[in-house]
């Protein structure tokens, strides 16, 4: 009898937080105060963090001041949301930390106007999606008569260079997903299935990648493109002899939530790699959000600049292109 009651009580409890707050959506939460990367001291008991400007050095993230300073940020945001929320309410999704200092959560939209009224809060953006962009790049950029020649030519490039690193383990079949050319593979899809978006059965909660995303940056070169019986020229990676590690925050059927790939990006980036290339966005500014320049994604990849990584961010399939600020397409 006193499990009934208990379950009832539970019922009752998840019944009323509906009633008060609504639907619960995925926010992507900025707050006061820097992340790793920019973060140059002033706070008591901790230490700058930061690379200066120009250094070729990058962040040490296994330095005890960058794990003492990233966990006091994250701190910081359970507090928060501790304060304003009873337990059960919300759900914090990620923690960001290195890139920019913010969070995301699964809250209702009562509870974002709540959160986004907080003292030491930037900003409360809700979370919006994203999809795979373009597999032409390279004869755009015009490297097959360009940049490979001078690397030994198409079968070379990118020979040595290494994308990314750590290797995840599915938690069913007890294998990773690494090999000669994948050397690291983890996924992200919290905000996915926060979404209800997320169908494991297609969508596969692994690294394992249908949509053979890391082709864009490290694919080979000149295969042909089959689908269906019909042709569709041939496609190529950037760096067709790198090896790559593979951060999965897109999905067959939905592409993916911007949650989920600053999430990923944080992660590249505390793991050390040298480079990030992202074929992913809207193909129009995001209709969730206020701003279309420095928004959460947006600066996050400034961020990546910051820490030494060379960023390369695919700019839209919308027609004409240009560049509104070194670094940012934008398409018509």
């Amino acid at each position: 009898m006193r499990n009934i009651v208990s379950t009832g009580s539970l019922t009752v409890l998840i019944l009323l937080s509906i009633l008060l707050f609504g639907k619960a959506e995925i926010y992507i939460v900025t707050l006061e105060g820097e992340p790793v990367v920019s973060y140059k001291g002033g706070i008591e008991g901790f230490e700058a963090t930061a690379v200066e400007p120009d250094s070729d050095e990058k962040i040490d993230v296994t330095s005890e001041l960058v794990l003492s300073y990233a966990h006091h940020l994250e701190k910081r945001h359970d507090m928060l949301l501790a304060m304003l929320f009873d337990e059960g309410t919300y759900k914090k999704l990620y923690s960001y930390r290195h890139l920019i200092n913010g969070f995301a959560v699964h809250i209702s939209p009562e509870q974002a106007e709540i959160l986004g009224r907080a003292p030491g809060v930037k900003s409360v953006e809700r979370d919006w999606k994203v999809r795979k962009l373009t597999t032409h790049t390279p004869q755009f950029l015009g490297l097959p008569t360009g940049v490979w020649p001078t690397g030994g030519g198409f079968d070379r490039a990118g020979e040595d260079i290494v994308i990314g690193g750590k290797c995840e383990v599915d938690p069913d079949t007890k294998r990773d997903f690494c090999n000669g050319k994948i050397v690291g593979a983890q996924h992200f899809a919290e905000a996915a299935k926060a979404a209800g978006a997320f169908n494991a059965d297609i969508d596969f909660d692994s690294p394992l990648d249908v949509m053979d995303m890391e082709a864009i940056a490290a694919g080979n070169n000149g295969v042909p493109v089959r689908l269906c019986g019909f042709e569709f020229g041939k496609a190529s990676g950037m760096a067709p002899r790198a090896r790559i590690a593979v951060y999965k925050a897109l999905y067959r059927i939905f592409g993916g939530f911007v949650a989920d790939v600053v999430a990923a990006i944080d992660q590249a980036v505390h793991d050390g790699v040298d480079i990030l290339n992202l074929s992913v966005g809207p193909n129009s500014p995001p209709a969730t959000t206020k701003t279309t320049f420095l928004n959460p994604f947006d600066a996050t990849l400034l961020s990546a600049v910051k820490a030494g990584v060379f960023v390369a961010q695919a700019a839209g399939n919308g027609g004409f292109c240009y560049l509104t600020v070194p670094g940012f397409g934008r398409c018509s």
